[in-house]
């Protein structure tokens, strides 16, 4: 889905932002991926847990078409899919950055829809600073962070991989400051991702001890899901320091280990399938 993102001022340093436990794969016992699901009052909650201690490469991919999370599961051999940023659906340009090995495979900037749209060209300049998740390399370590796209790379580390979304989550919500929400005389005049109403999400978080999660939000009818505000304190309940929303709604789907789950469905209660842009991945490591 299209929306459009504001950015707010960053407030910590971007070594602050980084996963407190760097992983090196060379030295460490490799620990499982975990899928959890989490029975919720409105909503059936997917988490993958990507351990710190482990040597899973978290890795992103994006298609000329769109494409299902099973399209991409076939193609990159993965074991685990998940959805990730933002396209617009008209002509299947992204309008969220993607990088793969330090090289943009996915820019909005490229997008005419987006650059050409006079009602968006007051933002752009913030909408080419979104949020994203992403993975570094320091020297011998591998670290992940949530940050903005034009937040320098710390010292001593190399952008390897990253996936663009937005707002954060925590530890601040920066729905305000991304244009998000916007109220006027306490009216809302701006809400494109339902602040407060339940649907299906997508997000990606990093928990204290260094850990990433992935989380897949499915609805158990068409009405139900969970809210941005309602996803932020279930998050806060699995001890995540930093998180970040992914394109949701319809968009919302996950693989693993050869099962599909899709988050939205329509009105006569079906499974929504909409093919995707980009995604992150996981493949088994080599032994």
């Amino acid at each position: 889905m299209f929306h459009l993102l504001l950015t707010s001022c960053q407030t910590r340093s971007e070594l602050d932002n980084l996963s407190n436990n760097p992983i090196n794969s060379k030295q460490v016992q490799s620990r499982p991926l975990v899928h959890k699901i989490h029975e919720l009052p409105t909503a059936k909650v997917h988490t993958l847990l990507i351990p710190s201690e482990s040597n899973f490469k978290i890795d992103v991919a994006v298609s000329e078409t769109l494409k299902t999370v099973e399209d991409f599961a076939q193609e990159t051999e993965a074991i685990a899919v998940l959805n990730g940023g933002f396209f617009d659906p008209v002509n299947s340009q992204t309008t969220s950055y993607v990088i793969k090995e330090g090289e943009a495979i996915a820019d909005p900037s490229n997008n005419p829809r987006l650059m050409d749209n006079p009602q968006l060209e007051p933002y752009l300049k913030q909408i080419l600073n979104r949020s994203e998740f992403r993975r570094y390399q320091c020297n011998e370590l591998t670290r992940y962070a949530i940050t903005y796209h034009q937040e320098p790379v710390p010292e001593n580390c190399q952008l390897t991989e990253s996936i663009g979304g937005g707002p954060q989550l925590l530890p601040n919500l920066s729905a305000e400051e991304e244009a998000f929400f916007e109220s006027v005389n306490g009216q809302v005049t701006r809400d494109p991702l339902g602040l407060e109403r339940a649907n299906a999400r997508t997000a990606i978080a990093i928990t204290s001890s260094g850990d990433v999660l992935w989380i897949m939000v499915e609805q158990t009818s068409p009405s139900t899901g969970l809210s941005l505000l309602k996803l932020r304190e279930f998050l806060e309940s699995l001890d995540v320091t930093s998180a970040m929303n992914l394109d949701g709604g319809s968009s919302s789907s996950f693989f693993y280990q050869g099962d599909s789950f899709y988050g939205k469905q329509s009105t006569d209660g079906n499974v929504i399938k909409r093919p995707i842009k980009s995604v992150l991945f996981i493949v088994k490591p080599v032994q």
